[in-house]
């Protein structure tokens, strides 16, 4: 056993608990940026700049949309009351306050709620509509968005670009082996959402229940990387996708299991290296 997994193991400091504005910050700090690669490849396909209305859907802490912003696009994020924490992290990235001190108006809109949540009287449609939270993990994880992404549609342009983002193969994915934790620990717990190995047609499944023309796709590698495994820990709890198995076990028992499928990704200094390859999907609105 190495020295940092030792480390971790005496630690006492647990990752913080599901809903939290700790587990938020864990979420904007450590773990959203691993998803960068991904967002610029289809903001750079799509040209995304000044002639661009983005609503980003479960937009989260806003990452996706400041990045969208600094390229001169009139951005929107949405998701839902669930994520409170997280939207309010998005609302000092993207708005007038601290840490914007000067600014006479915001780079952006978050609103709580749906796609028609959003709209307003007098504003052009929106011509880009994003879901880069990847789908095809969870079982059933496309189930809401579909009727998002049609509702996201009622307020586009005709012809409009749709990015969607998913899992890429589960042996290009080195992330795949700890998710399967989740799904191990959570088997007593049968309505438990779980991790299954992503489908090759994931995403044109979702684009063709929502009534979208597929019109491309690319793959693009998003290595996990982690200061140490305490970084790792926090940043991949702090997606949710192991909230269920801390419900069927308890938080401890699901960290010493990611720490153990950890092992073979830590590298000689203790950080964390895990290479993964995601996927976006370009749809068009009818």
């Amino acid at each position: 056993m190495t020295p940092t997994l030792v480390r971790h193991q005496s630690r006492t400091a647990a990752a913080p608990p599901a809903g939290t504005a700790e587990r938020a910050r864990d979420w904007a700090e450590i773990q959203e940026r691993m998803l960068v690669p991904l967002i610029e490849a289809a903001y750079s396909r799509l040209d995304v700049g000044p002639a661009t209305r983005l609503i980003g859907l479960g937009c989260g802490s806003g990452l996706a949309l400041l990045m969208a912003a600094s390229r001169g696009a009139a951005v929107t994020g949405v998701d839902g009351p669930e994520r409170a924490a997280r939207l309010e992290l998005a609302r000092e990235r993207l708005g007038p306050g601290p840490g914007r001190a000067g600014a006479p108006v915001g780079v952006g809109r978050v609103v709580t709620g749906g796609p028609a949540d959003t709209a307003e009287p007098g504003l052009p449609p929106y011509n880009l509509i994003t879901a880069f939270e990847p789908v095809g993990c969870a079982a059933g994880d496309t189930e809401g968005l579909v009727p998002t992404l049609q509702e996201a549609v009622a307020l586009a342009e005709r012809g409009s670009a749709v990015v969607l983002a998913g899992w890429g193969p589960p042996e290009r994915c080195a992330t795949s082996a700890v998710l399967r934790v989740a799904t191990r620990l959570t088997a007593r717990l049968n309505e438990a959402p779980h991790w299954r190995p992503s489908l090759r047609d994931d995403l044109e499944d979702v684009a063709a229940r929502a009534g979208l023309k597929p019109d491309g796709s690319g793959r693009v590698a998003c290595p996990f990387g982690y200061a140490d495994l305490d970084s790792a820990i926090r940043g991949l709890m702090s997606t949710g996708a192991f909230d269920a198995a801390a419900r069927a076990t308890d938080q401890a028992q699901v960290e010493k299991e990611i720490v153990e499928a950890l092992h073979g990704h830590v590298r000689r200094d203790g950080t964390v290296w895990m290479p993964n390859v995601f996927r976006y999907l370009i749809a068009r609105t009818p």
